[in-house]
């Protein structure tokens, strides 16, 4: 990357960051989580920490980190509480997408005010029948005049009813062959200087058996005017490959929040395990759960080098669709486990709200599906693996 990080630089932020979670953020999860009430200040602190420009390159005002460093703040924020880390990944995916694929003047404009946190968004791509395949989106955008019109529904979307900001992929050729040469990608802006939404959008935020507090909801636009100065790159035909060239960032940090997941459950399962007792000793000297820790240790590194190599590949500006995929898939897979098996090791205690545990319990499969399904994550990998060793 043109912008350059020394070890000391990173230990430097990796301090900064490890305080402000112990400090502002592990305190505050629980009760923001129960009452899933959306944790506003802590969004301010992160506009100070500069984590909403974390990737964004420093000639448009953001702090340029390399993924690898980016992959190990999600993991230790998500090592507290996961829910605010998918707040800045959200945003970072859509200011990559308009970094690596948009205008001059889209450059310039949008990225300094996302890099400060003035702009705040999301990448709207899923739909109530269309997630992994996102070739079968409905939503549509037809040119009138110097604007596009808009009308059609997204759902779990992110960031969109505190934010003010989405890249949303529609449709601009219904009838085109194959189909993803015929969808766009949009910028849109979604509220008015006044911070209320503009006509033609509606926003309702879903209730969600995990990731609580953030705001993850259903958008429906409905004849919703765009600038046609806001499409991506200033020609229609190119919105999925400019969506899913940001996926391999977005599955670099859901890696390390799945990871971060782990990391925290196995923390809690450590710490609770020496305190509890039973026949008369800790339960850590009780050989079925030494078991169990040493499997979730175990997961919890082997995950943290498979995100370390994808993240090494992304910032070699090598191709990692397959490393990001084999990150991915295991560092959320370990969230799952991690949390399971500390669930067990907490006993009936895990069932109640007075331990995080139940938390990073609930967190943990959500991990599994978003930004591409585990299930999807294995076919990539074998694809590559049959393709890099093909006879």
């Amino acid at each position: 990357m043109a912008d350059i990080w020394t070890k000391e630089d990173e230990l430097s932020i990796l301090d900064m960051i490890d305080k402000w979670v112990e400090n502002e953020v592990r305190p505050i999860a629980q009760e923001h989580d129960q009452n899933d009430t959306y944790p506003t200040d802590l969004v301010e602190q992160m506009k100070e920490l500069g984590l909403f420009g974390a990737t964004i390159s420093q000639d448009y005002g953001g702090l340029g980190l390399p993924a690898a460093i980016y992959a190990k703040i999600v993991m230790k924020v998500s090592s507290a509480w996961m829910a605010p880390s998918g707040v800045f990944n959200s945003h970072l995916i859509q200011a990559s997408a308009i970094e690596r694929s948009g205008t001059d003047a889209q450059k310039e404009y949008f990225l300094p005010k996302m890099a400060t946190g003035e702009l705040r968004g999301a990448i709207a791509l899923t739909e109530p029948n269309a997630g992994t395949d996102l070739q079968a989106i409905r939503s549509t955008a037809v040119r009138d005049g110097d604007d596009y019109i808009i009308n059609g529904s997204k759902t779990w979307i992110t960031n969109s009813l505190h934010g003010n900001v989405l890249a949303v992929l529609v449709k601009t050729d219904p009838n085109a062959k194959p189909a993803h040469r015929g969808t766009s990608l949009f910028i849109v802006e979604t509220k008015d200087e006044q911070g209320n939404f503009k006509a033609g959008i509606t926003v309702s935020k879903l209730k969600k058996f995990g990731y609580r507090s953030i705001d993850t909801c259903e958008v429906i636009f409905e004849d919703f005017r765009v600038p046609a100065a806001n499409l991506i790159g200033g020609e229609e035909g190119k919105g999925f490959l400019q969506a899913i060239g940001g996926l391999e960032l977005g599955r670099i940090n859901v890696a390390a929040r799945g990871a971060g997941i782990a990391l925290g459950a196995m923390e809690l399962a450590v710490r609770y395990a020496q305190e509890r007792e039973t026949f008369g000793k800790p339960i850590c000297q009780h050989q079925a759960i030494q078991l169990k820790l040493g499997e979730m240790a175990t997961k919890v590194e082997a995950a943290r080098l498979l995100i370390e190599q994808a993240a090494a590949k992304f910032d070699a500006g090598e191709r990692c669709d397959m490393e990001a995929g084999m990150a991915k898939y295991a560092g959320s897979e370990a969230g799952v486990f991690c949390a399971n098996e500390a669930m067990r090791i907490f006993g009936g205690y895990s069932y109640s709200v007075e331990y995080d545990i139940e938390r990073f319990y609930r967190d943990a499969m959500l991990m599994c599906i978003g930004e591409g399904t585990n299930e999807m994550q294995r076919i990539i990998i074998a694809k590559q693996l049959v393709e890099r060793y093909k006879i």
